[in-house]
């Protein structure tokens, strides 16, 4: 990946509806070689999707959790069911796998206090676990989905 490819993933990181046209004009390329290097970024797997961020209180899940898990088990059988089912639960929004005392970190939307509270019951009723700690956000101050993307040096 060179430069010309991390400019035209930070201009989509910014803005995934800009134009072929607005994209090429951004990183000094016509049309042509800017759509054939996003199409490549594509189907290498370095642009997963291009998708709409919305305001989760807009759509009334204004509450947002940290869910710190420690597993009751290690077995890959145990991680199997664990993934497959807190996965599938819509309120959970990323699944992070952690190094040190806790062994997973779940990232939750939810409406309210009630909606967490039915949402823990399913967690906890759902698959076995040791410890289950949620961390309550009062505040959003910086959210962001664009990864920090060298577009300076070749």
């Amino acid at each position: 990946m060179d430069l010309i490819d991390r400019k035209i993933i930070a201009a989509l990181q910014a803005d995934a509806t800009l134009s072929v046209a607005q994209i090429a004009e951004q990183v000094a390329l016509s049309q042509t070689p800017c759509w054939k290097r996003i199409q490549k970024l594509e189907q290498s797997g370095i642009i997963l999707r291009r998708v709409a961020l919305i305001s989760p209180e807009a759509v009334g899940l204004g509450l947002t959790v940290f869910v710190a898990i420690e597993a009751a088990d290690h077995s890959p059988q145990w991680r199997d069911r664990f993934s497959e089912t807190i996965g599938a639960m819509p309120e959970v929004m990323e699944i992070h796998r952690m190094a040190g005392e806790i062994d997973y970190m779940l990232k939750v939307a939810v409406a309210d206090m009630a909606s967490f509270d039915a949402f823990y019951r399913r967690l906890t009723e759902a698959v076995a676990l040791k410890n289950v700690t949620s961390h309550f956000a009062m505040e959003r101050i910086k959210s962001t989905t664009a990864y920090p993307v060298d577009t300076v040096h070749r």
